[in-house]
């Protein structure tokens, strides 16, 4: 008899191949919920409802790092992305660089959330700009109430303060109450191109082509968890659905270079495939453990030092051992 799982993760073009069914978890019969990273995060890191489900790399960590996380992680990396894209300002306040955010006040959805660690750990590596140097302020960008996920409790002498819960960072990025925002999704002011809002990286692409040629480094965003009480009755289970994974992203990736008929709704999307390859190498969407030591040590340093983490994390604290290595033929 397989085993049942419910898997909870989004419907991206990497877990197309499993949800389709071209793809299956040796073992298991899945039940696939398609749901928004933000619902999955929140059901998941609350309540553990899913057997296998889509985590926040950060919030993860927090939870791991207390001895308090529900899942353990295999790395499947289902979101990446620099985010040097991520980071806008107002282009009134005299901000030309990096080193101008110094003593200005960021807007953020959550302090702890993947995409703003990355996000302060290139500020303070590449431009010397520290946490400590910004004043931040919580919030929802464009739906009052938001609220950290996963609790705050080693912050000391970060200014770290919540806007009312009734209130905006987008409408306090209009008003000019903050002097930018650090998210993952972009805030409305930007894409409506209201007044005085900017990135603070206009050329965003080029920062971070340059970023990865001199680093190496692809941020993750997200991993895959699996319920602890699973693993310890099924030790098998984190290497399977590592492959599965693993056999499902390969399917998505070789359609990018298909010329016959295009898969992908971009013009030019071989090309861009092409030339990506290029700079990052043919694998350049790593799973694994082997080749993404570089980029998993750098957040977990990130991590720490901004106070997210309660102790400094190794590689081999975060992932199931079965799969921190792979066979090779």
């Amino acid at each position: 008899m397989k085993l049942p799982l419910t898997v909870a993760c989004w419907d991206y073009d990497r877990t197309r191949a499993l949800f389709d069914g071209r793809v299956q978890v040796e073992g298991c019969d899945p039940n696939y919920l398609s749901l928004p990273v933000e619902e999955t995060f929140f059901r998941a890191l609350r309540s553990a409802e899913f057997d296998v489900a889509e985590l926040s790399f950060s919030s993860y960590t927090v939870l791991r790092s207390r001895g308090a996380s529900p899942y353990v992680a295999i790395p499947v990396f289902l979101s990446r992305m620099f985010r040097h894209s991520s980071i806008y300002i107002r282009t009134d306040r005299g901000i030309r660089e990096p080193r101008d955010l110094v003593g200005k006040t960021l807007g953020v959805p959550e302090f702890q959330l993947t995409a703003l660690v990355w996000a302060r750990g290139i500020l303070e590596d590449e431009y010397g700009v520290k946490p400590s140097d910004i004043h931040w302020r919580t919030g929802g960008v464009e739906q009052p109430g938001r609220h950290e996920k996963v609790a705050l409790s080693n912050t000391a002498g970060l200014d770290i303060q919540p806007i009312p819960s009734s209130e905006t960072l987008n409408q306090w990025f209009i008003d000019g109450k903050i002097d930018g925002i650090i998210a993952p999704r972009v805030p409305s002011a930007f894409a409506n191109g209201q007044a005085n809002i900017g990135r603070l990286f206009p050329d965003f692409r080029r920062a971070e082509k340059d970023y990865f040629a001199r680093t190496g480094i692809f941020p993750m965003m997200h991993v895959v968890g699996i319920k602890n009480e699973l693993v310890e009755q099924h030790p098998w289970l984190p290497a399977s659905v590592l492959k599965a994974f693993t056999q499902a992203k390969d399917v998505a990736q070789q359609s990018l270079s298909e010329l016959a008929a295009l898969k992908v709704m971009l013009p030019w999307v071989a090309d861009e495939y092409r030339d990506t390859i290029a700079l990052m190498g043919a694998d350049y969407w790593r799973y694994g453990i082997q080749g993404n030591e570089p980029a998993i040590e750098a957040f977990l340093r990130y991590h720490h030092t901004q106070g997210l983490s309660e102790r400094k994390m190794g590689i081999a604290d975060l992932f199931a051992p079965s799969t921190l290595e792979q066979f090779l033929i």
